[in-house]
Order: structure tokens, then sequence, then C-alpha cells
């Protein structure tokens, strides 16, 4: 049987999930749909990313980055959802560490809240429904800064 060894990679690359010195970015995933959280989480992993956490509402997002910290790299923040919605943790965590990397993920029609978060201070957004092709970009550009 043949092995990885028999076939060399021609296009051997390093994940976009990982910085230049092999290890991964870790990414803290905050939605409080079950489906989006998993699939946030599955195009990430594929990449390379290492998900710390997810958390399923804004205050519980506020604690575990908070839990976390420093050890989050990025977060993703959905904008709509209970408890405490996703500007509000945006602020909260700004307030907490002023570099924080925050992308808000957004269903369409949402441009006003968009807008409104990356006032607050959000890097980036992301809508839904999610193209694994521009998560990765807008995730890949904001830790490139």
């Amino acid at each position: 049987m043949k092995t990885k060894e028999d076939f060399p990679s021609i296009n051997e690359r390093v994940p976009e999930g990982q910085r230049p010195d092999g290890t991964p970015f870790r990414v803290l995933v905050v939605d409080d749909s079950m489906f989006v959280a998993k699939q946030i989480t599955q195009i990430l992993t594929s990449e390379g990313y290492d998900v710390v956490g997810q958390a399923a509402d804004g205050l519980q997002g506020l604690e575990r980055y908070k839990e976390l910290f420093p050890n989050v790299d990025l977060v993703t923040m959905d904008i709509t959802m209970p408890n405490m919605d996703g500007i509000t943790a945006l602020q909260k965590i700004i307030e907490f560490d002023k570099n924080a990397r925050v992308i808000m993920i957004s269903a369409l029609g949402k441009q006003d809240l968009v807008k409104q978060a990356l006032l607050t201070g959000a890097k980036n957004y992301i809508v839904k429904p999610l193209d694994r092709k521009k998560v990765l970009e807008r995730i890949q550009h904001v830790l490139s800064k």
C-alpha cells in the first residue's frame, strides 16, 4: 500500500489558520444558532484554526472572552442573540480589551446594525448564509493587520 510519502505534495501550503511559526490562531465563536456555530467551527478547523471556545449569547461570549484572555486572537460574534445582543457584547469586550479583534456575523438586511457594530469597534463583518471562501478571506484579512 502506498503511503503519503510516496506522493510528495506539489501543493504544500501552510493552512490559513496558522501563523508562520505553525501555531494556530485561536478563535472564540459566539452565536445562538447551534447550526451556524458548528458551520463556522468546521470552516475554521478545516484551515487549522483552533476554536478555543463557543458561547450561545453575548453574555456568555463576554464571560468566555474574559476567561480565555489573552489567549484569543479573534471573536466571531452574531449580532442578534438572546440575553445580550452582539453589539452590547462587542462594546463590553472592547472596554475590557481595546485591542480585541471581533468580526460580526449578520443576517441579510441588517446593514444598520452592521454599521453600528463597525463604528463600535468591530473589525469586519460576515453576512449569512455563510460562504466558506468569504468567511476565510475576512478572518484572514483581520488577522493579517
